[in-house]
């Protein structure tokens, strides 16, 4: 007889959650009612980023009622693209939905998603149209969607809606920490995968209170910046310190020329700020542009014993053969 670990599963979805004690129950039962009229097997993950209200002792008791109920207890608080991490290690379905824990978005809404999943596409991401949100975040989200659409050529209006749906090569290609959850369609996209987006109904919040204040625009800026370098310029890293430095060494050398025209006409430059400038920005233009030299060079080296694509099918290949990484370590 099959042991329930071996038994597989069509369909995993993923439920960080943070003090969300008073919507587990509910939004635990929606899933339930959706997921069995697919007729799919399936599975829910709960990952609790260290909640302090109650929310494991809820969890503890969905687990114990239902087998296809389950949980991850994260030891501290590490943020919700750790928690989804730490899910995607866990699941074992051929599609994967994450899905936020605050009953904002609508579980009834799967059946879209499975619908363009079916059309051949890997990552399906909602799109919340109407938005039952304040200004506080409507506003941000839409400028942070125009700069990223225009940075990386991927045309969705939610990169940040939590409900999403993948296929499970996705989830294991990925690597997440700090904020990245924010680009997971962008990395996803920069792998080769095909990236779409369905709208989907969006709710106000029922209870509790959302867990991000405006510190995320800080740490969004340094992870567009990471994922900018991690995407498009990972084996090429001197073309993004390269351009910058060129263009400050740039208008440090066009300072420094009209200073040289003024002196050559007899006006005095050694105290003016416009001279320091010219130099300081001169020599920042170098420093950039030498660590966009060092950078090549760890590029280069990563190159060789890493992977550096990713593969859509093989065949009549040995599956279970080392990767490079092992087979040099």
């Amino acid at each position: 007889m099959t042991s329930e670990a071996n038994q597989s599963v069509d369909i995993s979805v993923l439920v960080p959650i943070k003090d969300e004690c008073e919507s587990i129950v509910e939004l635990c039962e929606q899933l339930r009612r959706v997921l069995d009229g697919t007729g799919r097997s399936h599975e829910i993950l709960f990952i609790d980023d260290c909640s302090t209200d109650g929310s494991k002792q809820k969890l503890r008791e969905l687990c114990a009622n239902d087998s296809r109920v389950k949980a991850v207890f994260l030891r501290k608080n590490f943020g919700k693209s750790a928690a989804l991490q730490a899910g995607f290690d866990e699941i074992k379905g051929d599609l994967v939905f994450t899905i936020d824990g605050d009953l904002q978005d609508d579980p009834e809404e799967i059946p879209k998603f499975l619908d363009k999943m079916v059309e051949g596409y890997d990552l399906v991401s909602g799109w919340k149209v109407d938005r039952q949100d304040p200004a506080s975040k409507r506003v941000p989200s839409r400028l942070f969607n125009f700069i990223i659409t225009k940075a990386f050529g991927l045309a969705l209006h939610d990169f940040n809606c939590g409900f999403k749906c993948y296929r499970r090569e996705i989830t294991q290609e990925l690597d997440l920490y700090g904020e990245l959850h924010r680009f997971i369609p962008v990395i996803a996209h920069s792998l080769g995968y095909r990236v779409t987006e369905v709208p989907v109904r969006h709710h106000s919040r029922q209870f509790g209170k959302s867990k991000y204040g405006a510190s995320r625009l800080l740490r969004g800026f340094f992870d567009f910046q990471t994922v900018m370098l991690t995407t498009r310029y990972f084996f090429r890293p001197l073309h993004f310190f390269g351009l910058i430095g060129l263009v400050t060494v740039a208008l440090g050398t066009i300072i420094l020329a009209y200073l040289s025209i003024l002196w050559f006409m007899g006006t005095p430059i050694d105290a003016r700020p416009l001279f320091f400038l010219g130099i300081f920005l001169s020599i920042l233009g170098v420093q950039v542009t030498c660590t966009g030299l060092v950078a090549e060079m760890i590029a280069k080296i990563a190159s060789r014993r890493g992977q550096t694509y990713s593969v859509a099918e093989r065949i009549g290949l040995d599956h279970d053969r080392p990767s490079a990484s092992e087979r040099l370590s």
